[in-house]
C-alpha cells in the first residue's frame, strides 16, 4: 500500500470509493434513503470534483489503484475520510489515520475533528477520537445523524502555545 497526495484527475475513481464506502459499509447503520441522500449515484460531477480538489486529500493506493483517501485541513477538521467498501478490514484507514495525525502535527494543528457517522465512531475512538456531540444533519432534505468527534493531539507545538 502507497499513500500520496491526491492528483487532479482522480476525482472519478474518489466518488466511486465514497459511494461504496457509504453504500456497502454504512448501510448497516442507515435506511436506504438516508444512503441515497448522502450519496447519490448521480452527484454533480464539477461540484464532487471542486470538493475534492478543495480539500486536496491523501490516497492510499494498492498496485496503483484508489482505495481510499482521507484529508485534514489546516484548522484539523478532517473532512473527508473513506476506504472503499470493496477493501475493508486490510489497514488502509490506519494507514490514512495516521498520514493524517502525522501531517496535522507538522501543521502544527492541538485538535483534530470530524463528523462522524455512525459506522466510523468506533474505528476514530480506536484512535482516541471522542464524541462532543451526536447531530443530525439534513442532506438533500433527508435527516442522516452523525456525531462530531474529537482528538487532542499530544505534544502538538499548538497546544504548548
Amino acid at each position: 500500500m502507497r499513500i500520496r497526495r491526491f492528483n487532479p484527475g482522480e476525482e472519478l475513481a474518489l466518488f466511486e470509493i465514497y459511494h461504496s464506502a457509504i453504500h456497502l459499509v454504512a448501510s448497516r447503520d442507515y435506511t436506504e434513503v438516508q444512503l441515497n441522500a448522502w450519496a447519490p449515484a448521480d452527484l454533480d460531477q464539477d461540484l464532487w470534483k471542486n470538493k475534492i480538489r478543495g480539500i486536496n486529500p491523501f490516497v492510499a493506493e494498492i498496485d496503483g489503484k484508489p482505495v481510499g483517501y482521507a484529508d485534514v485541513q489546516e484548522n484539523g477538521y478532517i473532512d473527508h475520510f473513506f476506504v472503499s467498501g470493496r477493501h475493508p478490514r486490510q489497514g488502509i484507514g490506519k494507514a490514512l489515520m495516521a498520514v493524517l495525525e502525522s501531517e496535522a502535527r507538522q501543521l502544527g494543528v492541538a485538535e483534530l475533528t470530524s463528523d462522524v457517522s455512525r459506522t466510523a465512531q468506533p474505528f476514530f475512538h480506536s484512535f482516541g477520537f471522542e464524541v462532543v456531540e451526536q447531530r443530525t444533519p439534513v442532506i438533500r432534505g433527508v435527516a442522516v445523524p452523525n456525531a462530531l468527534m474529537r482528538k487532542v493531539l499530544k505534544g502538538s507545538h499548538a497546544s504548548a502555545a
